[in-house]
């Protein structure tokens, strides 16, 4: 009897899906990235560590331009502690709301799905801490909130183990 109730509960979880991104479709208003990208944007966020701790927090300015059908994000981050770091992405259209993204410290590409107000971003980035660099992996979650607003949520996590969560609010400037 022990057993089956162990099966069975392991199948009741098994059964849990976990959300996707299609869950949004019907979401408004519809994330257009060129759009929302086309004027510079401004960011705030915060990292924290898995007991829910701010380790950091950082300010970013987000110009863009288009190459083709690429769009090319330059972000330039100013963190707490007073330390900076540029990171420039190159987004490219990979059929239907789908996007590949690369950075060079993103490990191969980024991987983004489209549906109504939400992106869905997975990719393993380098992660310098101290004198020693980490591969982790991020699970980024953005929602456009109004055409000028967005939210991101992303996991990071090592060994499928969560290190910590950043949370950003995107606004895009006049």
């Amino acid at each position: 009897m022990k057993r089956l109730l162990v099966l069975f509960c392991c199948l009741w979880l098994a059964s849990c899906g976990s959300v996707t991104v299609q869950d949004y479709a019907g979401e408004q208003p519809k994330l257009d990235l060129i759009s929302f990208f086309d004027r510079p944007v401004e960011a705030w966020g915060i990292f924290q560590d898995r007991s829910g701790q701010v380790i950091k927090r950082f300010h970013v300015d987000i110009t863009s331009r288009r190459d083709g059908d690429r769009l090319i994000l330059d972000e330039r981050f100013v963190y707490s502690d007073g330390t900076t770091q540029q990171r420039v992405w190159t987004l490219t259209p990979d059929g239907t709301d789908r996007w590949r993204g690369t950075a060079d410290d993103v490990i191969g590409e980024a991987i983004g799905e489209l549906a109504g107000n939400a992106l869905r971003w997975q990719y393993q980035l380098n992660l310098p801490v101290d004198d020693t660099t980490y591969v982790v992996t991020f699970d980024d979650w953005m929602y456009l909130m109004d055409e000028d607003t967005l939210i991101n949520r992303s996991s990071m996590l090592k060994f499928g183990v969560e290190l910590g969560q950043v949370t950003l609010f995107f606004r895009r400037q006049n």
